[in-house]
């Protein structure tokens, strides 16, 4: 029986920033699940680290959270792709837990749809749930996946293997990363094993001591990693930020595909902070919190500088906000270049009405620096 290295009872209290994790999940399967509806033959869902299922007042976990978003969608009846499910925890108390509560749902929503897969859970470390995914691949494409990892700590969980099982064109990954345990010990030397396959690399031992420097260093290596080893066109962090202030730790979202990467940062604007936990980003080395989606006010003055004496087409534009910042596409138009053509401080090309920014006619002329 492996030992439970967290010290919690199979069924612990929901932390807040576990909601918040919960919360953003919920919202971006809102998205994902209609769009593999309509164009995937067959997608997938794994939640590697599925915990016992719900909370010990209750509350729903991630697997649950995920069959309810899925089957309770309103267009559920209208799509013909198969969803598989997997549902993977290790700790044999929380796995056994899983298998009520699912066995539960099951038995709640009988006739059980076919084109819902619900396997049964795995009872795995995440390494070998991994190479028994890769091993039935038999060198075939892993159907398009949104893999939610979760874990505690820093352990078990190599860079490469993530990189292998979602190497695929429309696999994502939704990823805690742990950093206040990567902070305290990824320069202790008595673990350095275990950060130099977390990492993919030696290079976390090169972290300042102390201080922000520290953390921006730690950091920025997992986010270059997941795009250089993952292979992942787009890379976000959010930080979520608790009652103090102090940010605990991140989550990393990773696609190939701009328009996820868009839908995400939408679903983050969406979520109400709780008082609890609050998530936030940064540009230019400033903090945007994500709590109001009219303050674009850092995006106003990142354009500004970095397209200074430019005459730029709006797609390019809005890809560009969507690639590189924490902003969507829907908050540039209105809530960014509108107040700013008001404001006299850009001029627009090519517009039937002022305030209009239609894309492939209209292009945006910024003043020299």
């Amino acid at each position: 029986m492996p030992k439970r290295r967290d010290r919690l009872p199979t069924r612990w209290t929901r932390w807040p920033h576990t909601k918040a994790k919960h919360d953003l999940l919920v919202r971006y399967l809102q998205a994902w699940f209609p769009i593999m509806g309509r164009t995937a033959g067959r997608a997938i869902v794994l939640d590697a680290f599925a915990g016992p299922g719900r909370y010990d007042h209750g509350e729903d976990g991630s697997p649950v959270l995920v069959l309810e978003t899925l089957l309770g969608h309103n267009d559920f009846d209208n799509w013909s792709c198969e969803f598989v499910l997997v549902f993977n925890e290790l700790d044999p108390e929380r796995f056994e837990s899983l298998g009520g509560v699912l066995g539960e749902i099951r038995e709640d929503n009988q006739p059980w749809p076919t084109k819902v897969t619900l396997l049964d859970p795995r009872n795995q470390s995440f390494e070998d749930l991994g190479n028994d995914i890769l091993q039935s691949l038999e060198g075939a494409s892993l159907a398009p996946t949104f893999a939610f990892i979760d874990p505690f700590g820093y352990m078990g969980l190599p860079l490469d293997l993530i990189a292998q099982m979602l190497s695929f064109e429309r696999c994502e990954l939704f990823i805690y990363f742990d950093f206040n345990s990567v902070n305290r010990f990824a320069t202790a030397g008595n673990v350095d094993n275990h950060f130099e396959r977390l990492f993919g690399t030696d290079e976390f031992k090169d972290a300042p001591s102390a201080g922000p420097e520290r953390q921006q260093f730690l950091h920025d290596l997992y986010e270059r990693q997941l795009k250089s080893v993952c292979n992942f066109a787009h890379v976000r962090s959010f930080a979520m930020v608790n009652q103090a202030g102090h940010i605990g730790n991140y989550m990393f979202f990773c696609t190939r595909n701009l328009q996820a990467f868009d839908r995400m940062k939408e679903a983050m604007w969406k979520l109400a902070p709780s008082g609890d936990y609050r998530f936030e980003d940064r540009l230019a080395d400033q903090p945007v919190l994500f709590d109001d989606e009219d303050a674009t006010g850092p995006l106003r003055d990142y354009l500004l500088l970095h397209y200074a004496g430019q005459t730029v087409p709006i797609r390019q534009l809005v890809d560009h906000v969507v690639a590189e910042t924490p902003f969507h596409s829907t908050q540039v138009r209105r809530a960014t270049l509108k107040p700013m053509q008001d404001d006299g401080l850009i001029q627009a090309l090519g517009q039937t009405r002022k305030g209009t920014y239609k894309e492939g006619v209209v292009s945006i002329v910024f003043p020299g620096a």
